[in-house]
C-alpha cells in the first residue's frame, strides 16, 4: 500500500461522505437534535438544584455524546451495502482500509464536531465553569473520534444482520465506558484542584490506539460481511 494511495483513498471516502451528508443533512440535523433535547431534560427532572447540575453536568453531557453518536451508526456503512457500493470499493484500485478511515472520519465530522460546537451551551446550562467547559471540549475532542472508530468496527461486524442496531447498542456501551470514565473524571479531577493530566493522557492513548488499528479491523469486518 502506498502512501499517496492510501491518501487518496482516505480523501475519496472523506469526501464521498461528507457530500452525502450534505444532501441528507436531517440525519445530521436529528444527531444534534437528539443531544440537545436529552441533555436539557435532565435538568428539568432533577430539578433546579445548581449543586446537583453542576455535578452530574459532565457525565451527562459525555453520555449524551456517545448515544448521539450511536444513532447515527447504522448509515455509516449499510446503504452502500445495500446499493453495492461497497463491494465496488472493494473491487477498486485504492486501499480499502484508507476508504473506511475517510468514511470513519466523515462519521466524526458530521456527528462529533457538531456536538463538541454545542457541548459548551449545555455546559452553561449544568452551571459548569468556563475552565471546567475547556477541559470538557478538550475530553470531547479526544474522546469523541474514538467513539467513531470503535463505532466503525461494530457496524461492520453487525453489517447485514438482522436486528443489528440492537446488537450494535449491546456491544458498543460497554466499549463506551472507558471514554465516559475517564472523560468525566478529567473534568472532575480539574473541578477539585486536581491534575487531570492522566485523565487526557489514557484519552490520547486510547485515540492513537483506535487510529491504528480502526480501520484495518474495520475493512477486514466487512470484505467477511460481504463475502
Amino acid at each position: 500500500m502506498s502512501e499517496a494511495g492510501a491518501w487518496a483513498g482516505f480523501a475519496w471516502g472523506l469526501r464521498r461522505d461528507l457530500k452525502l451528508s450534505a444532501r441528507s443533512s436531517a440525519e445530521v440535523l436529528v444527531v444534534l437534535g437528539f443531544f440537545l433535547i436529552v441533555a436539557t431534560l435532565f435538568p428539568l427532572s432533577v430539578g433546579p438544584d445548581p449543586r446537583i447540575l453542576h455535578r452530574i453536568g459532565a457525565g451527562i453531557i459525555w453520555v449524551c455524546a456517545a448515544l448521539a453518536c450511536l444513532l447515527s451508526l447504522h448509515r455509516m456503512f449499510t446503504l452502500d451495502y445495500v446499493d453495492g457500493s461497497l463491494e465496488q470499493m472493494l473491487l477498486g484500485h485504492m486501499p480499502f482500509p484508507s476508504i473506511v478511515a475517510g468514511k470513519i472520519g466523515a462519521h466524526w465530522l458530521t456527528t462529533g464536531c457538531p456536538l463538541i460546537v454545542c457541548a459548551p451551551l449545555v455546559g452553561v446550562q449544568f452551571g459548569l465553569s468556563f475552565g471546567e467547559i475547556g477541559v470538557l471540549l478538550v475530553t470531547l475532542l479526544l474522546g469523541t473520534p474514538v467513539l467513531s472508530l470503535i463505532g466503525g468496527i461494530m457496524a461492520a461486524l453487525t453489517l447485514g444482520l438482522r436486528g443489528g442496531g440492537a446488537l450494535l447498542a449491546l456491544l458498543l456501551l460497554p466499549l463506551y465506558i472507558p471514554l465516559l470514565v475517564f472523560g468525566v473524571g478529567a473534568v472532575e479531577a480539574y473541578a477539585a484542584g486536581l491534575g487531570m493530566e492522566g485523565h487526557l493522557s489514557v484519552l490520547g492513548a486510547e485515540l492513537i490506539l483506535a487510529l491504528v488499528g480502526s480501520p484495518l479491523a474495520t475493512a477486514a469486518a466487512v470484505r467477511t460481511a460481504i463475502d
